[in-house]
C-alpha cells in the first residue's frame, strides 16, 4: 500500500508527519499496526524515552507501540486527524476529521476525543 505522509522536521516540536496529497474529511491517513505490551512491560518503558510514544490500550495500565507514523504526529488541541484503535485487528486507524492539504501536518489530540481540552502535564503543548 502506498503511503501518502512522510515525516519532516517541525520547528519547536523536532519531527511531524506531512501529507504528501490531499486529505478530505472522512478519508483513511494511515492504519499502523501495533506492538501491545503488558501492564509490566509499559512500566519499564515508563522509564525510557518510548514513555512518551506509547498510547493506552485497552485500559491505561497497558499500552502500545504504534509502528508505521503512528507514534510520530503531533499533538493539537485544533486537530485536522483523529485516531481510533481497532482491537480486532490489533491497529491504529488515522482519519482525517477536516480537509487536509498537501504539504499540510497532519496534527491530532493526545487526548483521544478530537474536542477534549484537558491540559496534557507531560509536555509543553505550542
Amino acid at each position: 500500500m502506498k503511503s501518502y505522509v512522510i515525516v519532516k522536521s517541525t520547528k519547536g516540536r523536532g519531527r511531524g508527519v506531512y501529507a504528501l496529497k490531499n486529505f478530505k474529511e472522512g478519508d483513511i491517513i494511515e492504519r499502523c499496526p501495533v506492538l501491545n505490551l503488558t501492564p509490566k512491560e509499559r512500566q519499564h518503558c515508563s522509564k525510557t524515552m518510548l514513555n512518551f510514544y506509547m498510547y493506552p490500550w485497552r485500559s491505561t495500565r497497558s499500552a502500545s507501540i504504534v509502528l508505521g507514523y503512528g507514534s510520530l504526529y503531533n499533538h493539537s488541541y485544533e486537530p485536522n486527524a483523529d485516531w481510533k484503535q481497532n482491537f480486532h485487528t490489533n491497529k491504529m486507524i488515522y482519519t482525517a476529521i477536516k480537509p487536509i492539504k498537501k504539504g499540510e501536518e497532519i496534527l491530532i489530540n493526545y487526548n483521544g476525543e478530537p474536542d477534549d481540552k484537558t491540559e496534557i502535564d507531560w509536555f509543553d503543548v505550542k
